[in-house]
């Protein structure tokens, strides 16, 4: 492109606008232009101080004609079941809409009902949206004008799981994936659940069939390999600000290797630019933090493969593939802005 891509973000004071702007800043073909939140009118920098002498925008009221105005495109950094209230709004406007919620995340209005507990009220534009894991979905990303980014325990299983799926070498009914996060992936608003005391020191499953990425986690897998799966998902908290590891079991089938598993996830993976396949040392949080990449290993274990992935879920997780997602839909080198 001969400019630079303008970009609103909307829902501007959490933790992955923040996470957003500190690439964005540094993204050599991109130019933040709209800050919006319903916070009082003030400099983002007075939020966030860290941002002081690099970006000083004030927060604006949203305004769907004036972010059309100013942005070729908008990120939606806002809680699920606000962003289906913005996205008509802008797409109307001609704009388009990269939304970090998981507002159209699940292409059923119904399953989205039953697990986030809220009427979706934009089935029209449901209908259009696209999954944006751009390891897998990139044609569809370059094409799309709602993007809907994946979560982060999602992206962490879907990746490693898919293509092994799709090639029929692993059981697709009895896949559990056990996975830690740090406290960043509950947001930055204050709960008692979250409060220092409570979670220092303290390692605890949570949400045990209740978690709402376990239908996305199905539904990314099925929508990449095109196999209907069995999915049993635990999440963890752990001490630590940021990043996931997940520990997934599966079984293989059809007398495949961990050799062959590994050959599948190379192919596939051939062009991706953050997919890290680890044979020697296997993933850690530590390795991924603060970067866009996701580490995955594999291994047999007895009748089992185990399987090891990890990101920073605030990055590969949220605002980095987002990121990806904005420079495929607009023609810019798929890493622009995030080495």
């Amino acid at each position: 492109m001969s400019s630079p891509v303008r970009v609103a973000i909307v829902g501007a004071t959490g933790y992955t606008s923040l996470e957003l702007l500190r690439w964005l800043l540094r993204h050599p073909l991109v130019r933040v232009t709209v800050l919006s939140s319903r916070k009082p009118e003030q400099p983002i920098s007075e939020i966030f101080p860290e941002l002081l002498g690099r970006i000083d925008l004030p927060i604006e009221p949203f305004d769907s004609r004036i972010i059309a105005q100013k942005a070729d495109v908008a990120f939606l950094c806002v809680p699920h079941a606000s962003a289906m209230q913005y996205a008509p709004e802008l797409l109307a406007a001609g704009g388009r809409v990269i939304d970090l919620s998981a507002d159209y995340r699940l292409k059923d209005a119904g399953l989205y009902e039953k697990w986030y507990k809220h009427t979706h009220t934009d089935v029209q534009n449901l209908e259009h949206a696209v999954y944006g894991l751009p390891d897998l979905f990139a044609e569809q990303i370059a094409k799309a004008r709602l993007i809907a980014n994946p979560g982060c325990y999602t992206t962490c299983a879907i990746l490693p799981l898919s293509p092994l799926v799709k090639a029929g070498v692993i059981d697709p009914h009895d896949i559990i994936v056990n996975a830690a996060s740090g406290i960043s992936g509950a947001g930055r608003n204050p709960t008692p659940q979250h409060h220092f005391p409570e979670r220092n020191e303290a390692f605890e499953a949570y949400a045990i069939g209740t978690h709402r990425h376990a239908p996305e986690i199905a539904e990314g897998i099925r929508l990449g390999s095109g196999v209907q799966v069995g999915i049993t998902f635990v999440p963890h908290l752990v001490p630590m600000d940021r990043g996931i590891l997940s520990t997934i079991y599966t079984r293989p089938a059809g007398g495949c290797t961990v050799e062959a598993a590994l050959d599948i996830w190379r192919r596939t993976y051939a062009e991706s630019p953050f997919i890290r396949i680890r044979t020697g040392i296997g993933p850690s949080t530590k390795y991924v933090l603060n970067t866009n990449f996701l580490d995955m290993a594999i291994y047999s274990y007895e009748k089992r493969w185990v399987i090891v992935s990890a990101l920073d879920n605030m990055v590969k997780g949220a605002a980095g593939q987002a990121i990806e997602n904005m420079n495929i839909a607009f023609g810019l080198p798929w890493s622009a802005g995030l080495n």
